[in-house]
């Protein structure tokens, strides 16, 4: 039986990458189901056209726009501290704001290499800033978005990679954003193993939307150009993608269901396709988990940010 989002009303979600795709599928769900939605976008204007989008399928949809680059630090720390100067309640983060495969390496605003700085880097201190406003919820959950992609990461894990975390010295597209979403799924596991052992009562999982049709790929492949094309074996692969509608289920059952357990991984039945569920982690997160990776890089992470949960 597929599954049926309950009743958020009186929840406070966060989504960062709201505007598009899978993001803007998730605010105009969960705020029909609802829910309050903060819309955390890099462009304002682009944030309040897809809001004034929703509005106008849903007129009683709770929803507010807020600048957010998590390719910045700053960015990320002032976003955070506007919202608890304010006061603001937040029941669920969903970290779902990313890059996928720019054809040459670029930089985010602090020295990180684009990808990992974007996808790991930036959902690793945007949870941070906002984990004092999280644990006062009665039921909190971060949610954090990884890629099928992370399949493509090696099978041994992150050790290849440790000296050369920031692809300085050799750096090919889709590789490295494997590598980027099996470090969102180390983000989720870690986080998981923190809340677990200082006792929060935060449950945090991450999810997968398979193959979906989003202007992920055509937005990736054209940073820094003036036109805007997408490249062919993307326009192919679209030929078998999933719609935006059934991409964004995983994520909202990792999101909302109640019956969730700290550390799942929710995607697509076939991993491309299919009704979403719980599914089995990848045989690369399992091995970093084994080998110590994982650990290196939560604590990798805290280096490069300054930042110690």
């Amino acid at each position: 039986m597929a599954y049926q989002l309950p009743n958020q009303s009186g929840k406070t979600f966060v989504i960062s990458g709201a505007n598009s795709g899978i993001g803007k599928e998730a605010t105009k769900c969960l705020a029909h189901s609802g829910a309050e939605i903060i819309m955390a976008v890099r462009t304002l204007a682009k944030g309040e056209a897809a809001k004034n989008e929703i509005l106008r399928q849903n007129p009683r949809a709770k929803l507010i726009v807020k600048e957010l680059d998590v390719a910045s630090l700053a960015s990320i720390e002032n976003f955070a501290e506007n919202l608890k100067s304010a006061g603001q309640k937040i029941d669920v983060l969903i970290n779902n704001a990313g890059v996928m495969a720019p054809p040459g390496r670029e930089e985010t605003k602090d020295g990180f290499e684009l990808q990992i700085g974007t996808n790991f880097i930036g959902a690793f201190a945007l949870t941070h800033h906002l984990l004092p406003i999280l644990l006062k919820a009665n039921a909190p959950r971060v949610t954090t978005m990884s890629s099928c992609g992370a399949l493509a990461a090696p099978p041994f894990g992150l050790t290849k990679f440790r000296p050369d975390l920031q692809a300085e010295k050799r750096y090919v597209p889709f590789p490295v954003y494997a590598r980027s979403k099996l470090a969102d799924l180390v983000l989720s596991r870690e986080l998981a193993r923190v809340s677990r052992e200082k006792g929060w009562k935060l449950l945090s999982n991450a999810a997968h939307p398979g193959v979906t049709h989003t202007n992920l790929t055509k937005a990736g492949a054209n940073i820094g150009k003036e036109e805007t094309k997408e490249p062919l074996k993307f326009k192919l692969m679209w030929l078998f993608a999933m719609s935006v509608e059934a991409g964004a289920k995983p994520l909202l059952q990792a999101s909302t269901d109640p019956r969730a357990k700290a550390g799942s991984y929710y995607g697509p039945l076939f991993i491309t396709n299919g009704p979403a569920k719980k599914v089995s982690l990848p045989y690369s997160e399992r091995w970093v988990e084994k080998n110590g990776d994982a650990r290196w890089l939560w604590e990798e992470a805290e280096k490069l940010t300054g930042l110690h949960f």
